[in-house]
């Protein structure tokens, strides 16, 4: 027999709606509000929490991951080892070394500018005479020293050097006019930047004209009388330049000790005979570009729109 349907009546229109008439519920439907299948209904079970354990090695996991990908490919942290780069850089005997952080996404857009201070790993030139030092034979301590060159609070890398672009490929450089000056090209440079830890140059500071090979750079030290750099490295001349692929990042900031939180000055020597702009008055035409972009793509569209004959519609 065909089951009964009750008969609803439409308060609104005055039909009939004919409705199913629901028996009892079928075994089929499961116990305790389950639906086919097994699965539940609004009585699931909520989900059971992890461990505590688990979930701090998960967050220890993500942090160690997102650490690696920023300083592989954005930037990291650097220590100073060394007085070479003072008063810029602090790295003086017995002083707190400053951390600085480096920009390795820089040179991607573009080659390293003089003025630039940069990391860099050292050519063969620069470390083919250098003493390999030895490991530590703890293996716990072994691990913390890699650890901590990891995570930015130890050198990095002991082939690694910090310093400043002087000139770059196809520039003569040579020192010294009758102020000591270094001279790029015949020009002397403007080196406010420049530290003399003994008072003053002397015949350290003094080194033949060189003319930078295309492809590498010039670098020296601001702590001038106090720095191992392109003129003595390798025996100086051509073997103390530093290739381009060589170049790890910029250096930027200077991150620890909190009391020198500050940018590191990119100052370019060579301004004066370049004639080159300040860093805002660059970006200047572009800034001005992004601003009139709106206006100028409105006021096509209305031109457009006025000068188009008007099209009748279909239909």
């Amino acid at each position: 027999m065909r089951p009964r349907r009750a008969r609803r009546r439409s308060a609104d229109a005055g039909t009939e709606r004919v409705a199913p008439v629901r028996g009892p519920k079928s075994r089929a439907d499961g116990e305790d509000g389950e639906r086919p299948g097994g699965k539940r209904g609004k009585h699931r079970r909520a989900p059971r929490r992890q461990p505590l354990w688990r979930e701090i090695l998960v967050l220890v996991g993500v942090a160690l991951l997102l650490t690696f990908l920023i300083q592989q490919f954005i930037g990291r942290v650097y220590s100073i080892p060394s007085g070479s780069m003072e008063q810029t850089l602090h790295g003086c005997p017995g002083c707190t070394g400053d951390r600085v952080f480096v920009d390795k996404m820089i040179y991607d857009f573009r080659d390293p500018t003089p003025g630039d201070v940069i990391v860099f790993e050292g050519p063969n030139t620069w470390t083919e005479n250098d003493v390999e030092t030895d490991e530590p034979s703890n293996a716990f301590l072994s691990a913390l020293r890699k650890t901590g060159s990891f995570i930015g609070i130890a050198p990095p890398d002991e082939s690694d050097f910090v310093k400043r672009v002087v000139a770059v490929g196809g520039q003569t450089v040579e020192c010294c006019d009758a102020q000591d000056r270094v001279l790029v090209d015949g020009e002397p440079l403007d080196e406010p930047y420049v530290y003399w830890q003994f008072g003053g140059p002397g015949g350290r500071q003094t080194f033949d004209r060189v003319t930078v090979p295309e492809g590498t750079l010039w670098v020296m030290g601001d702590n001038r009388a106090n720095s191992s750099d392109s003129r003595f490295q390798g025996g100086g001349g051509i073997r103390g330049v530093v290739p381009l692929g060589k170049v790890i990042g910029k250096v930027r900031y200077i991150v620890l000790p909190p009391s020198r939180w500050r940018g590191v000055g990119d100052h370019n020597p060579q301004a004066g005979q370049q004639l080159s702009a300040a860093g805002w008055q660059v970006q200047l035409p572009l800034g001005i570009g992004f601003a009139a972009a709106w206006p100028v793509l409105m006021l096509t569209r209305r031109a457009k729109d006025a000068l188009l004959p008007l099209v009748p519609r279909k239909g």
